[in-house]
């Protein structure tokens, strides 16, 4: 008789404990925003735009600041 693989012996585990404590809980994604969350969201999207994406000739991508007086990474 094969031996079982140990992935599935702990999907066999993982399934009892799912079917004793239930599913994980998940959030619906169409939910209204809330006041927290657009202020999170507006301050990340500013954070991100201080950065430029430049790509080398051999395609491999870095982020440098984008004001050329900081020299803080480079």
């Amino acid at each position: 008789m094969p031996k079982t693989p140990f992935v599935h012996k702990l999907m066999r585990f993982t399934g009892r404990l799912r079917f004793i404590f239930g599913p994980a809980v998940s959030s619906p994604l169409d939910h209204e925003m809330t006041n927290e969350n657009k202020a999170l969201l507006v301050s990340q999207q500013a954070a991100t735009e201080q950065w430029v994406t430049v790509t080398r000739a051999d395609g491999s991508t870095y982020l440098v600041p984008k004001d050329p007086n900081d020299k803080s990474l480079r």
